[in-house]
């Protein structure tokens, strides 16, 4: 009977932790202006319903993202006219991807709600040091979950019901512009 308790008991606390779990990023910690690769993980659907959608907002700053295809999804990559313009390899920049979009092609090729996957792009950084949220917003079958809460100053990213996903940008150690 303790036997069976003691699995009623780690079920229980393993579907809590699924119902808390939130998309993240893998490496949550980086150097401000070099490239980064954001790899973001999807550890479940919405209830029992799969996933057929990942929606990242690129964080203001960040340039040159480009997203990583993933078979049976097709890609998005939307771009808007930057705020301000900047340099990159010679040339002017006026405009830069400001979200992309993930969406399964057919119901085969979405993602599970029992089944982890990860979403990747890569971009450069921005030079300055400090935390940096990534909205991300998770469409499924049926219902959708949103990622998208920033803390407000004095709050914890633990305190928020559904955080955006975080990085702390380190200061870069004397380093003059990216390297890739």
């Amino acid at each position: 009977m303790h036997f069976i308790k003691t699995i009623v008991t780690v079920c229980t606390l393993s579907l809590m932790s699924l119902v808390h779990a939130h998309t993240v990023l893998e490496y949550q910690v980086a150097t401000a202006g070099q490239y980064y690769k954001a790899t973001f993980k999807v550890s479940h659907g919405c209830g029992n319903s799969p996933t057929r959608q990942i929606v990242v907002d690129i964080p203001l700053g960040v340039q040159g993202a480009k997203p990583m295809p993933k078979v049976g999804w097709q890609l998005e990559v939307l771009q808007e006219k930057l705020p301000q313009s900047y340099l990159s390899h010679g040339r002017t920049t006026t405009e830069d991807v400001t979200r992309i979009t993930w969406t399964a092609k057919t119901r085969e090729d979405m993602l599970p709600a029992s089944h982890y996957d990860e979403f990747v792009l890569v971009g450069v950084l921005p030079q300055a040091a400090g935390m940096m949220y990534w909205p991300v917003k998770q469409t499924c079958e049926q219902g959708r979950m949103d990622w998208t809460e920033i803390p407000q100053p004095g709050q914890k990213l633990s305190d928020v019901k559904s955080p955006a996903a975080a990085l702390e940008i380190m200061p870069a150690a004397g380093a003059a512009g990216h390297q890739h």
